[in-house]
């Protein structure tokens, strides 16, 4: 045996070994991952007791705490965030991919300036424009009971500015396509939604994905929004609510069986449409 079949053995081997290394890793940061979701789905079907417990195996099984779900403002907080998630999940998609289309294809003057003004604009947090946002939604009536509607709205408002990913994966589209299509007499907008949608079926499913997770697990500000009025609560602001200092005791399984109601639909999409959403994500980074 040469040396250079002694190398590559030796090289063979090394990547083994790391490649069993990084599985171990993997495995285990898997299961340090899944240990709090899988002691709140336990801790969902316990009925023996309702408040915290030493232990993470129940000693009575049961769906009671979906029962007491059933029978309290859970299903209007879910309803609720369900309107405000497939609403801007709609109106954010078409309005993102609208400004992504746009900025890919056409050329005009300030172009490069307002992609830069976006950019930048959209690097200070959210959290500097809430005392601002609240005003302006207070003066409309759309705050408290009347929350949803509001947080639909801020939620849509600004939708142009995620164009930067979407804008990525359209200039990986070739131009020629378009140019083809404008010499039959298509109009614009057909060649966006019959040619550059169909090939861009990725970076729809990822941007309708990321417009929904938003406003599906937003907390902060719709608490802020729809403070003391629980007909305008999301899930979020709604369940935390059962964790005061005089509910945590009767609510906490109740809590545990509504984390997981809230998390079903949301691991169901993820799992069924991950491949487009790595798709859409690596796509869009080709190009800026």
């Amino acid at each position: 045996m040469n040396n250079t079949e002694k190398r590559h053995m030796g090289l063979k081997a090394l990547n083994r070994v790391s490649n069993t290394g990084i599985y171990i890793l993997l495995t285990v940061i898997s299961v340090v991952w899944l240990i709090p979701f899988v002691f709140i789905v336990l801790q969902s079907f316990r009925v023996e007791n309702t408040y915290q417990v030493g232990y993470v195996i129940p000693k009575q099984w049961g769906l009671q705490n979906y029962i007491n779900l059933w029978n309290s403002d859970f299903k209007r907080w879910y309803l609720n965030t369900l309107i405000i998630a497939l609403a801007a999940a709609v109106f954010q998609t078409i309005i993102q991919l609208c400004m992504s289309y746009t900025l890919s294809r056409f050329r005009f003057k300030l172009r490069g300036p307002l992609m830069r003004f976006m950019l930048i604009l959209g690097m200070f947090p959210g959290m500097l424009t809430m005392i601002i946002l609240y005003r302006v939604l207070s003066d409309l009536g759309l705050t408290q009971a009347n929350a949803v509607p509001g947080l639909i709205l801020v939620s849509v408002a600004s939708s142009g500015m995620g164009y930067y990913v979407s804008k990525g994966f359209f200039d990986t589209i070739p131009k020629s396509l378009d140019e083809a299509a404008r010499v039959d007499g298509a109009t614009r907008l057909q060649v966006l939604y019959k040619i550059i949608l169909p090939l861009a079926k990725p970076i729809v499913i990822y941007t309708i994905l990321t417009a929904f997770m938003g406003p599906w697990g937003d907390y902060v500000f719709a608490r802020y929004v729809a403070f003391g009025t629980s007909a305008g609560y999301n899930v979020a602001v709604g369940m935390y609510s059962w964790l005061t200092n005089d509910q945590i005791n009767r609510m906490y399984t109740t809590f545990c069986a509504g984390g997981v109601i809230v998390a079903v639909p949301v691991t169901i999409l993820f799992l069924c449409l991950q491949k487009y959403y790595v798709e859409g994500v690596t796509g869009g980074a080709v190009k800026g």
